[in-house]
């Protein structure tokens, strides 16, 4: 089983190093034709608008649709989960999005590149969960059927982090920055049990 990465822009290089160190066979996407190759995909944290751009320029925003409508695993981290979500908020006009997660996510919401954070999460499946966030989104609403798998406590208001619909996972932090690799070990055993 062959996971891939979406390598138009952003930290998709992390994300298959931390691939790696589970042993896992992680490939870069930048065609339609390495797309077709792979049983799953993660969208990096970057600059979303960039990366959508980049899609659309490569004829890769409509194969990753159809893969997702197809039931293909997905898990989009920051810019990622921007392209995941439903609904942008302070995005552009032409900026693409995947409806694999009905909610609503504003970029940046937790703040600019001088706002950026680490804090200890509160989680359903992780006892000590660590969260980078670098000019992060921010779940504003959830829909039907998105379960919250972690969120943040910050000046009193908890915030979902982590959420999951189906086969697609989405994390408005950076999971691929820390050592513990536990987020990709959950979204490997998405894809495995997806597989088999």
């Amino acid at each position: 089983m062959t996971i891939g990465v979406l390598a138009l822009q952003g930290d998709f290089r992390e994300h298959i190093a931390a691939l790696a160190k589970l042993g896992e066979n992680a490939v870069e996407i930048r065609t339609v034709e390495q797309l077709e190759q792979v049983a799953a995909l993660i969208i990096p944290g970057g600059e979303s608008t960039t990366i959508s751009l980049l899609a659309k320029s490569t004829g890769l925003d409509l194969a990753i649709a159809e893969r997702i409508k197809s039931g293909m695993a997905i898990y989009g981290s920051c810019a990622g989960m921007i392209l995941l979500a439903n609904e942008i908020l302070d995005g552009r006009d032409d900026q693409i999005s995947f409806n694999a997660i009905d909610i609503t996510v504003r970029r940046n919401g937790f703040g600019r590149q001088v706002d950026s954070f680490e804090a200890k999460l509160k989680s359903t499946l992780f006892a000590d969960l660590m969260g980078v966030f670098i000019r992060a989104p921010k779940i504003e609403k959830i829909g039907t059927n998105v379960e919250v798998l972690a969120w943040v406590e910050v000046q009193g208001e908890r915030t979902p982090v982590m959420v999951r619909s189906g086969s697609a996972l989405a994390t408005c932090f950076h999971p691929e920055l820390n050592d513990d690799g536990v987020v990709h070990k959950y979204f490997v055993d998405m894809v495995h049990n997806q597989q088999s």
